[in-house]
């Protein structure tokens, strides 16, 4: 009866060129399952609005687009009662003229938004949503200096994150209605930020905590498909900004904190 024969060293399937070959299916492996992993899973905000486009005479309007203008329109909603209120409400010069430029920049804006959504064939929303209507509520209950701060620290929270939507839209949308409104919502915003902050009132590091703590996706806005569609996107009609429509806004003094 033979003896079985040791193994030879450098063969079998787990030693020599065996071995190599397992280890390379292992490597593969490890470098496509993450390709894998991400293929079955939801397409972020940015993704889904990006999605959305839809071709229209003034350029390719793309989900994002449209959540810019509700986000325009909802800003003015609760904005202008806001600094309607501040000018009977604040205290202080500089919160008056705060809540005087609201009015006055909001009530623009508010015309530009609907003029677009008009010819874009969108709708709009006709009030605040429910954390716009927290705020005002809570700035209804305030009083005094109170006011003041919180009106001051609201306001700017506000504007600072819808400045953040704008800045994006304005960098990548190819539709020239949103791009002239962006324009205009970029001043607008950029006057109130300076004039919150003018009355002295502004709490940088708490700000500073809050918008660090919301940078999420925007979120998905769902709209119906414009009444003015085209299938020509080539057919682009571009725009160009209203001579002397944009307001003018003198600026308060700059003060170096709250009134005494």
């Amino acid at each position: 009866m033979r003896r079985p024969r040791p193994p030879v060293p450098g063969r079998g399937p787990f030693s020599g060129t065996g071995l190599i070959i397992v280890c390379l299916v292992a490597t593969m492996g490890a470098l496509l399952y993450p390709i894998w992993s991400y293929t079955d899973r939801p397409p972020t905000g940015v993704d889904v609005l990006g999605a959305q486009t839809v071709p229209t005479r003034y350029g390719p309007l793309s989900g994002l687009d449209r959540d810019f203008v509700t986000q325009v329109r909802l800003a003015g909603l609760w904005e202008l009662p806001a600094g309607q209120q501040a000018r009977r409400k604040g205290t202080t010069q500089a919160v008056r003229a705060a809540g005087e430029h609201l009015v006055e920049g909001h009530t623009y804006l508010d015309a530009r938004v609907r003029n677009v959504a008009a010819r874009l064939g969108l709708v709009l929303p006709d009030g605040p949503d429910a954390q716009q209507r927290s705020w005002l509520k809570e700035l209804d209950a305030a009083r005094g200096t109170e006011y003041d701060r919180r009106f001051a620290d609201v306001l700017r929270l506000a504007h600072g994150r819808v400045l953040t939507v704008v800045a994006q839209v304005r960098a990548g949308t190819r539709n020239s209605l949103v791009r002239d409104l962006a324009d205009d919502a970029i001043t607008t915003e950029l006057d109130h930020i300076r004039v919150l902050e003018a009355t002295g009132y502004v709490d940088f590091d708490a700000l500073a905590r809050e918008l660090d703590g919301t940078s999420t996706p925007p979120t998905v806005t769902h709209f119906p498909v414009p009444l003015d569609p085209t299938t020509d996107p080539a057919g682009t009609v571009p725009t160009a900004p209203e001579p002397g429509a944009s307001p003018s806004y003198p600026l308060p003094p700059a003060t170096s904190g709250p009134p005494p």
